[in-house]
């Protein structure tokens, strides 16, 4: 492709032939560069950009990091849910772009990643885990083959992931004792003392707990309603949460006791007189429509200072801080680390719902019931992941044959 530079007047312009369209010729051309330097390096830059389809850069000069940018940007966030796309970012972020991202795209090799595959199995990853990792370094690279043409093949088609040794996974079961320190560590009043408390009474998921709002309870009957969960979000390119159905689409209703009954009711009061202290800067939060990447219609959660709402609409959330701001699982990540570091206990939000489930089982409660309450798709997930054999199971199913044959045993 042919071109050029010129000066007219007093700035100078560069020009090049472009595609013919229906057999006549076209040209580009633009103006207004102080020198002659200046028209040439922008001469360059905008064939390399005409030849590779308004791309900036040349494919063959990539690197994997940029690469993998471009690939979420171009591709992913027109394809995927938020959800997968949050996955996706944690994975490049934290695995593909510290091991990859340094390598040319077209120099990157099967016995590369195939070292980086034994790398993760050696240090216990599961096997999962480590096919998440590889399906989304394989996915981008597939897409580098076609339709974009940059790469010749893919070269995880010959990485083998192999037999991966299953890790039995950790569920943290927390004492009386242990919730009573973290809950006088973050007493009432404070921000993670009502999520803890709903987490350790109702054994909600932390997505479902957060997206809570005064609505969802009824005091006079003492029920709870789980209709929604919280999960991030894009909008116009800032991130945020929007409100979509529970996991599994698991609404239900839980009826809860006197004793957490009264403490909301004192959170709720607490939270009003918050609003009179801080009055037009307290923070509230509305509903704001938006379309996802599915072009679904889904509802956001737009919070802003009193002083600045319009409209009277509210959504009253429960788990929100001293001033109105929204708790997260973002912001929570805070009451874990301190319950790890200041209390030394082995702690997530998870580990209150495997505390619920369990309990309740040790307690005697029908299975069937618990499944309701946790909003599990069937009751297998609720025997296999949650009813564990602990001690206090072990004492009791001794107790029962001790007494079931304590009749026919002979006297000693």
């Amino acid at each position: 492709m042919k071109g050029g530079t010129r000066k007219r007047g007093k700035t100078w312009s560069y020009y090049f032939d472009a595609a013919t369209i229906d057999g006549k010729r076209k040209k580009k051309e633009k103006g207004g560069f102080r020198t002659k330097k200046e028209a040439e390096t922008a001469l360059a830059q905008a064939l390399s950009e005409y030849n590779h389809s308004g791309l900036t850069f040349e494919p063959s000069s990539i690197s994997v990091s940029d690469y993998l940018d471009y690939w979420m940007n171009e591709h992913c966030r027109m394809n995927y849910t938020e959800n997968t796309l949050e996955t996706y970012d944690s994975l490049i972020c934290n695995h593909l772009k510290p091991q990859f991202g340094s390598y040319y795209l077209k120099s990157l090799q099967s016995a590369t990643i195939q070292s980086y595959i034994n790398h993760l199995k050696s240090k216990g990853y599961s096997k999962s885990s480590i096919q998440v990792i590889f399906a989304i370094l394989s996915s981008a690279l597939n897409y580098a083959v076609e339709p974009l043409h940059y790469i010749a093949d893919n070269p995880c088609r010959f990485v083998r992931i192999g037999n991966v040794p299953k890790q039995k996974r950790q569920r943290i079961i927390l004492s009386n004792d242990a919730f009573q320190r973290i809950i006088e560590r973050f007493p009432f009043g404070t921000r993670y003392h009502i999520p803890l408390l709903i987490g350790w009474n109702f054994g909600l998921r932390m997505n479902e707990c957060v997206a809570l709002t005064w609505d969802d309870i009824d005091f006079e009957n003492q029920t709870l309603s789980v209709n929604r969960q919280a999960v991030r979000c894009h909008i116009e390119n800032k991130a945020g949460w929007a409100l979509k159905e529970p996991k599994y689409n698991s609404k239900r209703e839980i009826k809860f006791g006197e004793s957490i009954c009264k403490i909301l009711k004192a959170e709720k009061m607490r939270q009003w007189e918050n609003e009179l202290k801080y009055g037009a800067y307290y923070t509230i939060y509305q509903l704001t429509d938006y379309i996802d990447e599915k072009g679904a219609k889904r509802n956001a959660l737009y919070g802003t200072q009193k002083c600045h709402c319009v409209g009277q609409d509210r959504f009253p959330l429960i788990c929100v801080d001293e001033n109105g701001q929204l708790t997260t699982r973002d912001t929570f990540l805070y009451c874990r680390k301190v319950i790890h570091a200041e209390l030394g206990i082995d702690f997530d939000y998870h580990s209150l719902r495997h505390t619920h489930a369990t309990k309740l089982i040790e307690a005697g409660a029908n299975i069937k019931a618990v499944q309701q309450r946790l909003g599990h798709k069937n009751i297998a997930t609720t025997l296999d992941t949650y009813v564990h054999h602990t001690d206090d199971m072990a004492q009791e199913a001794a107790d029962i044959f001790e007494t079931a044959i304590n009749s026919v045993l002979p006297p000693v």
